[in-house]
């Protein structure tokens, strides 16, 4: 028998509903469901022995964040972003990420900064397994760019950063196809944006912020351009 949404520790359902809305997220942006699959409601109230209120909602959510698309007689589907979509966020990336780090570098403390620090260092391992390859950093609690958002200390840039933009940029990054040699590009540019924050440097933050968003999105018009050449 599914659960019904309301409990006497969950009285309103929401916590059945952020389950369900936290694992679909995962598994559409870690890619266990592939672009342009269907989501069952009936499948996934199995999945989590809940009844089809609280999947509505949660897919509800997803659509808002524009995870998942409703095609009129196809039903709900995981999204397929195209390369202008991806361009879009990239824009409103720069402005929302230069902000996060020039807040960052006044608001983060002093172990803030050095964990951040650390945690760049460490990444250095990834870029040399693989000079060529992407870094993506899929851990999410490790990931440099939350840790910022978060080192912001405004709340509203956060939420915006974290659970809104991030998601969409990790579905389209595994849809579109990256510049080799941009990943070992992408962690030297980490690594001067750590050193602006370390300084306390805002103004220097956000300027070496705004052109990392701009070297990615040139590395993504690249990767494009080249995919145009080969089919052509």
């Amino acid at each position: 028998m599914p659960v019904d949404e309301p409990t006497q520790d969950d009285p309103d359902g929401k916590g059945l509903v952020a389950t369900i809305y936290d694992q679909l997220t995962r598994d559409i942006v870690g890619g266990q469901l592939a672009p342009g699959e269907k989501l069952s409601e009936p499948a996934i109230a199995r999945r989590f022995d809940a009844s089809r209120a609280p999947v509505r909602e949660a897919i509800r959510r997803l659509q808002e964040l524009g995870l998942v698309t409703y095609i009129v007689n196809q039903g709900v589907r995981v999204a397929e972003p195209t390369a202008d979509e991806f361009l879009s966020l990239l824009a409103v990336r720069e402005a929302l990420e230069g902000m996060a780090a020039r807040l960052a570098a006044t608001g983060m403390n002093d172990d803030e900064r050095r964990a951040l620090q650390t945690l760049v260092e460490a990444h250095s391992e990834e870029i040399a397994r693989d000079h060529h390859g992407a870094y993506l950093q899929s851990d999410p609690d490790g990931d440099f760019h939350r840790r910022i958002a978060i080192g912001s200390r405004n709340p509203l840039l956060s939420e915006l950063l974290c659970d809104q933009l991030y998601p969409r940029l990790k579905l389209c990054r595994r849809l579109h196809a990256t510049v080799p040699g941009r990943g070992r590009e992408a962690w030297r540019e980490h690594i001067r944006i750590v050193d602006a924050i370390v300084h306390r440097d805002g103004e220097m933050a956000e300027i070496l912020m705004r052109r990392h968003v701009q070297s990615a999105k040139t590395a993504l018009l690249e990767a494009m351009a080249s995919a145009s050449r080969a089919k052509g």
